[in-house]
């Protein structure tokens, strides 16, 4: 054992141990945030337009701060990018973290000097707590990859501008920073194609333990990998021993993954944004993701079913029930308040409190009423695989509502195989079978011959990639919807569809 990997363990054991005590007391430490984000945002604009000096209860803070989007707060997100000082939070944002916006162009995501700190030690607690538990750290002393976005950062107004990959990387541990691949050029490469070549060339003779990344473009790298060396990756990575993603739902890809490695590696789940560092997979034994809540980040709760209902309720953590779909709302040491995200979550435990991300409040099927999410999908699809001995690149799902006359509509399934099922009837009644066992709405329409079984729709091979191409969305951090409730994704994937 190394002195590195030796301090390694002392260091987790000393963290997990310090992250005991709020997780010991759930409740408490989010009332105890709440009051700190109240006091410290009380002087700025936004907390005497919404008289926070008033703000006592939560109750307090519901009547006077509504829910609000990035559109509906973007008022006050534009004067803290003019180079105005206490709107959102004292004094002005460290960074701005630029992401692409679906109405307002692109979203300018403040970044304090508070809520970066949390954002790192996040990163950290969640390999920590790996540690700790398996009682593995040989890795700490090999090579590491994060595929991310460029560190070049821009400034606007007096403010660091980036994508928040970019701004993390420069927050790299300078014990890691020898062990740390690619190289500080290769990460500043743009487009994205040309980057993952350049990364292939650097880390194909080294001994990669660590790999992180969106599991799609990982997936992107470790086929290029292939074919430049003709070895699958555990065998030209002799030393790999953990995969950490997040971004997407690891499961439907974890089939490939494996026959990409040639072997079983353990993974790490993230709930990483723009807007704060929520969750991280703590155990390797159980599964979902420890929620945050000594982090900056106040959380409320809005019933998925109920959020576009007038004066839908927004609960706190205490009265949270597992299983439930919920809208998490966050108000945060960045300047954010009563904020809609627009990821979905499901608690799974209480003790600790540890959530799985169920989707997007506005992404789901519900054209005929049955309300699918991408929870029910990604089961449905990851129940198929198993069954069938089938590995697929990518997947998305979409309504049909145009049919012939004696044809029922149906949903539409946009599937990438890598192997194609062992039996495709059996595939398709296995996913239709589950999605009827998770959604009852679903199973009530089949039932009711208001819909058919779902088709599929082949995907030619790299047809993802090409679409995502084609619209200017290939790389970094931009990911495949997984589902919608309208046709334009399905449409734009016709093309590239078998025929």
């Amino acid at each position: 054992m190394s002195l590195k990997s030796f301090a390694a363990k002392i260091f987790a054991k000393r963290i997990v141990a310090k992250n005991a005590k709020w997780i010991s007391n759930p409740v408490e430490t989010q009332e105890q945030v709440f009051k700190q984000l109240i006091q410290k945002a009380s002087n700025t604009k936004f907390g005497k337009d919404h008289n926070f000096k008033s703000i006592k209860t939560h109750k307090d803070f519901v009547k006077n701060v509504p829910v609000r989007d990035y559109e509906a707060l973007k008022n006050y997100v534009d004067e803290v990018v003019a180079g105005n000082a206490d709107v959102l939070w004292p004094g002005k944002p460290a960074y701005f973290a630029k992401t692409s916006g679906t109405t307002s162009g692109a979203k300018y995501i403040p970044i304090t000097k508070e809520s970066i700190k949390y954002q790192i030690e996040a990163s950290r607690d969640a390999i920590l707590s790996y540690i700790h538990e398996t009682g593995e750290a040989d890795f700490v002393d090999g090579r590491m990859i994060f595929l991310q976005g460029s560190p070049i950062l821009q400034e606007k107004n007096g403010v660091k501008l980036g994508r928040l990959s970019g701004i993390s990387a420069h927050y790299v541990p300078k014990y890691l920073q020898r062990n740390r691949l690619p190289s500080w050029d290769t990460n500043c490469i743009e487009d994205w194609e040309t980057k993952v070549n350049k990364i292939v060339e650097e880390t194909k003779d080294e001994n990669m333990s660590v790999i992180a990344g969106i599991p799609s473009w990982v997936q992107m790298y470790f086929e290029k990998l292939q074919a430049d060396t003709g070895k699958k990756v555990g065998d030209l990575f002799k030393g790999f021993q953990l995969f950490i993603y997040g971004g997407v739902n690891y499961e439907p890809y974890r089939a490939k993954f494996e026959n990409l490695i040639g072997r079983k590696v353990d993974s790490i789940e993230l709930f990483p944004a723009s807007e704060g560092f929520f969750a991280y997979q703590n155990s390797q034994q159980e599964n979902g993701m420890l929620l945050l809540l000594n982090s900056g980040i106040f959380y409320e709760f809005i019933k998925a079913d109920d959020f576009y209902e007038d004066n839908a309720e927004r609960i706190t953590l205490k009265d949270v029930k597992i299983g439930v779909n919920y809208v998490m709302i966050i108000s945060t040491n960045a300047g954010l308040w009563g904020y809609n995200l627009g990821d979905t979550v499901q608690f799974i435990s209480k003790k600790p409190y540890k959530v799985i991300v169920s989707g997007r409040i506005k992404h789901f099927i519900s054209a005929f009423g049955e309300h699918v999410i991408a929870k029910e999908v990604e089961q449905a699809m990851q129940t198929a695989i198993k069954a069938t001995d089938a590995r697929i690149n990518e997947f998305t799902v979409a309504p049909q509502t145009i049919t012939s006359d004696n044809e029922l509509p149906y949903h539409e399934w946009f599937v990438e195989f890598e192997k194609e099922p062992s039996d495709m009837n059996l595939f398709i009644e296995i996913i239709d079978e589950s999605l009827q066992k998770q959604n009852s709405y679903y199973f009530d329409l089949i039932d009711g011959k208001v819909l058919q079984t779902l088709k599929i729709a082949k995907v030619q091979k790299d047809g993802f990639k090409n679409y995502m191409v084609s619209i200017g969305k290939f790389g970094g951090q931009n990911k495949v919807q997984r589902l919608s409730n309208d046709r334009k994704l399905a449409e734009g994937l016709k093309e590239f569809t078998v025929n």
